[in-house]
């Protein structure tokens, strides 16, 4: 780690600039740190370092941001604004989704792949619908290079979005980004995508308005499908820390998507992820975590991440297999059935 915390003086990466024992000690003394290191991280895109938050702003209502966006300003995602006191989608409309999208050969490094419907159904493909935008600011985003796509590059309407899946498309899995800042495509073309007997599943952070999040968990009831949520930190400083956002409306709807596992456990309407960030998502942090999922339902599969640097953390290493084990451990005696980790060829 390049770094030093502004607080206590620990190593720390150069951009975060906080180390974990500051963020769960002193949170009070972290958080501006925090925030500003979104502030620049967001700057460098032209994207809103905050939410808009106008007095007189029009509401915007799809995530979590809950934006209330004033004439001429932009909303957190990129994607809104104001002109003559009406709200502007550029995209996230079923007629105008900002994305791209490919063929991934099943059994695909899906989340869920040790779990879901489509691992043993070689021969078929998963529609992967790739969300250029999203409603946190992930700090060690993988797929962060979506920042940089411009809207000429790739958008599509529902109609044209379902219509590319083939009788060997088995499902569709929409992700990103993250599909919550675009949910009303998503929805569009899930709905359609699955009156053509496709399954219809989602990768998300769970940042969507919970009425929109319920409506992606009734869809993937339906049609077999899987809907699998990154739960990226369980105390919230550390989200804010990781993600310049807090974790509440993920943890409710969560919750709520959780408590509806028991109508289909097999293949399981919900999974869980977490990302193995190297000094700050320990094993301390995912046994939060899994006790959070564990009084949902135990049954809940749980995935562990190996992480690779990259974006404004790429000054740490990649995840150990002592620290993936050890996660593993606290998940497991937090009383989680299904644990098991991801991406070990990342591991170091």
């Amino acid at each position: 780690m390049r770094g030093r915390c502004r607080i206590c003086g620990a190593p720390t990466p150069a951009h975060l600039g906080v180390c974990l024992s500051c963020i769960r000690r002193r949170p009070e003394e972290a958080l501006p740190h925090l925030y500003e290191a979104h502030r620049a991280a967001r700057e460098e895109f032209g994207l809103p370092p905050v939410p808009p938050d106008s007095p007189d702003g029009v509401f915007c209502g799809l995530c979590a941001r809950k934006c209330r966006i004033g004439e001429g300003e932009v909303g957190y995602c990129g994607l809104r604004t104001v002109r003559e006191g009406k709200l502007i989608h550029a995209a996230g409309t079923p007629e105008r989704g900002f994305l791209h999208w490919y063929r991934d050969p099943l059994p695909t490094n899906c989340v869920a792949d040790w779990v879901c419907a489509g691992h043993t159904k070689m021969g078929y493909h998963n529609l992967a619908v790739f969300y250029a935008s999203c409603s946190l600011d992930c700090l060690f985003c993988q797929n962060w290079h979506f920042r940089t796509m411009s809207l000429e590059e790739g958008t599509i309407s529902a109609r044209e979005l379902a219509d590319v899946a083939t009788d060997r498309t088995f499902c569709v899995c929409f992700f990103g980004g993250d599909p919550s800042s675009q949910m009303p495509h998503a929805l569009a073309s899930g709905k359609l995508l699955a009156e053509r007997g496709v399954t219809v599943c989602w990768e998300t952070a769970g940042q969507a308005a919970p009425e929109l999040m319920d409506k992606a968990v009734e869809l993937s009831l339906e049609s077999g499908g899987t809907v699998k949520f990154d739960l990226k930190a369980y105390d919230e400083v550390l989200h804010i820390a990781l993600t310049g956002s807090s974790n509440r409306t993920t943890l409710e709807n969560f919750r709520r998507a959780g408590a509806r596992f028991r109508e289909r456990p097999d293949p399981p309407l919900v999974v869980a992820s977490t990302l193995l960030v190297p000094g700050y998502v320990d094993a301390e942090e995912v046994g939060k975590i899994a006790r959070f999922i564990a009084e949902v339902d135990p049954r809940i599969p749980y995935s562990l991440l190996a992480f690779h640097p990259d974006f404004f953390l790429s000054d740490l290493p990649r995840t150990s297999r002592g620290h993936a084990l050890e996660a593993m451990g606290a998940a497991q005696s937090a009383g989680l059935e299904e644990v098991r980790v991801g991406n070990v060829h990342l591991l170091s």
